[in-house]
């Protein structure tokens, strides 16, 4: 056998092939703190890595969604699992911020401007595939062409949610019509049909394909419930109950999102079970 060769190669005519595959120098480039506070960098870098995470959950949750549409389950499962994995690593992106005290905010707050959280659109595409849809949430994208057409597809699209539905009404499962043919540019909004057939579900056999799904699923909705809650605490303790930034209601804007349920009738229907 050849020896192996004490050092790796370190002679490469231009960028190393690392950069080429993961452009680490445009990812390292892409900070340009507005203030002299040293804690703007983390603020800022944390805040784009949250969006890395995003783009990786659409991605998790359009491919469960693709599945499920080829009746493909175990792909579907498969893409939901590591989506657990990656909620837990976008929940963890808070650490940085959690402990922010008001005046060490209020020191770098003023270069967001009109910026604020809710304005990311690659956020906006993941709760349009929980379900939670508003076409009013496209405006602030108006004058980003690209950007704006990509939200309107994601809009009039199924939500993953949808499709579970879907899948689960061609297994057997009794699904009103009303519900499979519902506008899904609208938000979703929970039914009795739904719920009783989530509750025959979990009656049933703990292991069952659809069982599986369903504890797939909450699992998901949890961790995104966290994410939530998260962001609610960090901003509470960072800013009070003052004006959000973009002139949101601010931690009262966070409370509401947070009282959301991510498919709720998986949540209430084991009050049946």
């Amino acid at each position: 056998m050849p020896d192996t060769p004490e050092t790796p190669h370190l002679d490469f005519a231009g960028t190393t092939p690392y950069e080429d595959y993961v452009q680490a120098d445009v990812l390292t480039h892409l900070q340009h703190p507005l203030t002299d506070d040293p804690g703007e960098l983390a603020f800022l870098v944390t805040t784009q890595v949250m969006e890395l995470w995003f783009t990786l959950l659409v991605h998790e949750w359009q491919t469960a969604a693709q599945a499920l549409r080829e009746d493909d389950l175990r792909t579907a499962l498969d893409a939901l699992k590591r989506s657990t994995y990656e909620l837990r690593s976008l929940n963890a992106s808070w650490e940085p911020l959690a402990h922010l005290t008001p005046a060490q905010f209020n020191s770098y707050r003023a270069s967001l401007g009109e910026g604020s959280g809710f304005q990311s659109a690659m956020y906006r595409r993941l709760e349009f595939l929980l379900g939670d849809k508003s076409a009013s949430m496209l405006v602030p994208h108006r004058g980003a062409p690209r950007v704006h057409d990509e939200l309107e597809k994601a809009l009039h699209e199924p939500s993953l949610y949808d499709e579970v539905l879907r899948y689960l009404a061609r297994q057997g499962a009794d699904i009103p019509r009303e519900v499979l043919d519902r506008d899904v540019a609208r938000r979703y909004e929970p039914a009795p049909e739904v719920e009783a057939a989530w509750e025959r579900i979990y009656s049933g056999d703990p292991e069952a394909p659809a069982a599986r799904l369903g504890e797939a699923l909450t699992e998901v909705a949890e961790l995104v419930w966290r994410w939530r809650n998260d962001h609610l605490i960090a901003t509470r303790r960072a800013m009070g109950a003052k004006t959000g930034t973009g002139g949101s209601a601010g931690v009262a804007w966070l409370e509401k999102r947070a009282a959301k349920i991510v498919f709720p009738e998986l949540w209430t229907a084991r009050s049946h079970v």
